[in-house]
């Protein structure tokens, strides 16, 4: 959902269908028997890792670390910036099952609103085997939630094309006015020593843009 391609990315294939109860957008009563959704607690992040990897393996993504590498430095990327990214999980008794992240941007002060910020939708996933059950929506729903406790302006989030039409139903509209520009940064280039930190050529492709206001996605 965070892509701006096709590439079905993320919770696509659980928001993509989004409907519970015959309501749009619903996610029947509560989350399914068995399910809850919360903030990941740390000793969580490792699952949420392993989701991370085998999301970019599921759309043919060509990891540039080992595995064991990229799970440890996804730990402590997460753990260093606890503060700006803050991730839920689906979990099905103890397993970790879907996440989604809401990463929060300070704004520029005004003499209006002094405090200001505004938030992303990023990595929402579900593993496939529990998708079409409503918990993309419910993530999604939840990510929204925190943005509304923590005061921000707007959320948004940079979707493939075919997660539009969910993310539509789950409070998200298009705007004229937010528009972007791609950076001169490579994709999947990091600092130095980290997971994908070496020089790469001009036109190296790395992960497929999940969803600009992606997150789901996101990115």
């Amino acid at each position: 959902m965070d892509s701006m391609d096709d590439t079905p990315a993320d919770g696509v294939h659980d928001l993509a269908r989004g409907t519970a109860g015959g309501r749009p957008g619903a996610a029947a009563d509560g989350p399914p028997g068995g399910v809850a959704v919360r903030e990941a607690r740390g000793e969580e992040l490792a699952a949420v890792a392993a989701l991370r990897w085998e999301w970019v393996l599921e759309n043919g993504g060509t990891p540039v670390t080992t595995r064991e590498e990229f799970l440890r430095y996804f730990v402590g990327w997460a753990r260093e910036n606890a503060g700006s990214h803050r991730c839920l999980v689906v979990l099905r008794g103890t397993e970790v099952i879907g996440m989604a992240w809401l990463a929060v941007v300070r704004r520029v002060p005004s003499p209006r609103a002094p405090a200001r910020a505004s938030g992303d939708v990023q990595c929402v996933y579900v593993v496939p085997a529990e998708r079409d059950r409503g918990l993309g929506g419910l993530l999604i729903d939840a990510v929204r939630e925190l943005a509304r406790e923590a005061g921000l302006e707007r959320v948004t989030v940079h979707s493939s094309s075919r997660a539009v039409p969910a993310y539509r139903r789950h409070g998200f509209v298009a705007s004229p006015r937010l528009l972007q520009a791609p950076g001169d940064g490579l994709a999947g280039a990091g600092p130095a020593g980290s997971p994908g930190g070496s020089a790469r050529s001009p036109g190296a492709s790395g992960d497929a843009p999940e969803s600009p206001a992606s997150g789901g996605s996101g990115r």
